[in-house]
């Protein structure tokens, strides 16, 4: 197989946006360029339909193990392949021994991170799972391997204390699956938020704010992702993520929003909800934390700010002005196409895979 890659990820395909906002896009055109792909996710439909819950221990812990069988039995096919791409880590927890074996049987390998999970994170339906994890994983692959592809600054500076091979890309989005933000006017204005269960805990974070923007304007709040969200008194639309549903929901956001508290977690995040908000034609409001400061152009593309006073002022003057978001979220689609398209990044993969 002349040219051909493994990937060896964490989740099943087209599901987590670690995988579907970076790499996955790219594979109808790695294989325009020759390249024959393969993807491998540690976790099948059954184990990701619950690993995130609460309870099903049992479950978790029958489908982990059958998970790490089928991941050492891939170690006998693993010579066949020219690249083996990995991300994250080939088994979650442990000392890295998975990944001895991976550097000790492949031709090539790029480790690929966009999250700080050195700190040794779990969800927080999985919290006691942290004891098993740690960051000797991530040290190994990034000394170990041909190529390390980061995200962010901080994770670019951790890389560099281990390794001079690294490859910067960022989040980026296929722009060809979303149209002009050309929504019809209405008077009741969408600000929208598009997350998951486990990072909605940020959403609340502006509380106070969306109440205040809600008494004094015709608002109407959306929530993509996390299906269990509330705030008393407020108007809000509840979505749940799917892939065939996710561009047309956004496409209804007139305000995308994206708050963060300022924590070090944060600052290994890509920014990938950022993207596909530019890749709609959103105009952005963010908190100016870290990664935000990448893909916001202050005043151009959107707004960073930095206290709840910033927050309602900023967005109260988007609710109130339709040109300026017409304006911004032409602006964002700008930024998207020339800066975090497939097209405009395609090229630093491909260099990365010749390493």
């Amino acid at each position: 197989m002349k040219n051909s890659i493994l990937f060896i990820v964490p989740y099943p395909y087209n599901t987590a946006p670690s995988q579907r906002l970076k790499f996955e896009q790219y594979y109808a055109s790695f294989q325009q360029k020759g390249y024959t792909i393969t993807q491998t996710p540690f976790m099948d439909d059954k184990l990701w339909n619950i690993v995130y819950k609460r309870n099903y221990l049992f479950l978790k812990a029958w489908y982990t193990i059958l998970a790490y069988g089928k991941r050492y039995l891939l170690l006998f096919k693993i010579h066949k392949f020219d690249i083996v791409y990995i991300h994250l880590w080939g088994t979650p927890f442990g000392l890295p021994i998975y990944e001895w074996l991976l550097r000790k049987h492949s031709k090539k390998i790029i480790y690929d991170i966009d999250d700080l999970i050195y700190k040794g994170a779990s969800s927080p339906n999985n919290k006691f799972m942290r004891i098993f994890k740690s960051g000797s994983k991530v040290n190994f692959l990034m000394k170990y391997a041909d190529n390390v592809l980061v995200s962010t600054d901080k994770l670019l500076e951790y890389a560099k204390g281990l390794t001079t091979k690294i490859s910067v890309i960022p989040a980026t989005i296929d722009v060809n699956k979303y149209i002009d933000h050309n929504k019809k006017e209405s008077d009741v204005v969408v600000i929208g938020w598009s997350g998951s269960h486990t990072t909605s805990k940020y959403l609340h974070l502006l509380d106070n704010v969306l109440k205040e923007i809600s008494s004094k304007h015709n608002i109407k709040i959306m929530v993509m992702g996390d299906t269990s969200f509330y705030i008393k008194g407020l108007n809000i639309q509840l979505i749940e993520w799917t892939e065939n549903t996710e561009v047309n929901s956004l496409m209804q956001f007139d305000i995308g929003i994206h708050p963060l508290p300022d924590e070090e977690w944060v600052y290994g995040k890509s920014g990938g909800k950022l993207v596909q908000y530019m890749a709609a034609g959103i105009p952005i409001v963010a908190s100016a934390i870290g990664p935000n400061f990448k893909v916001i152009k202050n005043g151009y593309n959107g707004f960073l700010v930095n206290d709840e006073k910033d927050w309602i002022d900023k967005l109260d003057l988007l609710v109130t002005d339709s040109t300026l978001r017409k304006t911004m979220g032409n602006n964002s689609r700008k930024n998207a196409v020339d800066f975090y398209s497939v097209e405009a990044n395609l090229a630093k993969y491909l260099k990365a895979f010749d390493c």
